[in-house]
């Protein structure tokens, strides 16, 4: 059996096939994705993630569940079970860019040998509390650092960063802002 050829872990020619059924097909690149949060306790909860819809039919392919902790700090009364929802979205932030500017780097025939990102995020809990309608509730400002080793020219990089800007769906979610629709069901 000849070995499968890879480019930063990923099959260019599955990247390609998929994108060319993408074009021929527009349900191809439709995802509906789920996820189901419980409370625990005080600032702990648990979101479980596990079945999605990909081109209209239901995707069965992961054969166990994420469960994700998240909780707040002792220093903000929680405990310390796992990142708080601010840093998980720093941390949906950060993956989403470094998995999109690994696929256009394939995409592009770009080898990377390291990719890192540093994230930054600035809040203020006066708006979480309350406290002041004048304050923002979620982040004032989030600062993001790409450290890029690759087999490219820096102008190739600087293309690559971009690129990842402007086709991260959670990058897309954050700037600006996606309209959430809630809805209350009582028990």
């Amino acid at each position: 059996m000849a070995e499968e050829k890879t480019l930063n872990g990923i099959d260019p020619g599955q990247l390609r096939g998929a994108v060319r059924a993408m074009k021929e097909d527009a349900q191809q690149g439709k995802l509906v994705l789920r996820a189901s949060n419980k409370w625990i306790k005080g600032a702990h909860g648990q979101t479980t993630i596990k079945g999605f819809c990909h081109a209209g039919k239901e995707d069965t392919s992961r054969s166990k569940a994420f469960v994700l902790e998240a909780d707040e700090p002792r220093a903000l009364l929680g405990e310390d079970h796992g990142p708080n929802a601010t840093e998980a979205a720093l941390h949906a932030l950060a993956s989403c860019l470094n998995t999109t500017f690994i696929y256009h780097a394939v995409a592009q025939g770009v080898k990377v040998d390291e990719l890192e990102l540093e994230l930054e995020g600035d809040l203020d809990l006066r708006g979480f509390l309350g406290i002041s309608d004048e304050v923002k509730r979620g982040y004032k400002n989030i600062r993001v650092t790409f450290k890029v080793k690759a087999d490219a020219p820096k102008e190739k990089i600087e293309q690559l960063c971009e690129l990842a800007k402007r086709h991260s769906p959670v990058y897309d979610v954050v700037t600006p802002p996606t309209p959430v629709d809630v809805r209350l069901e009582i028990k």
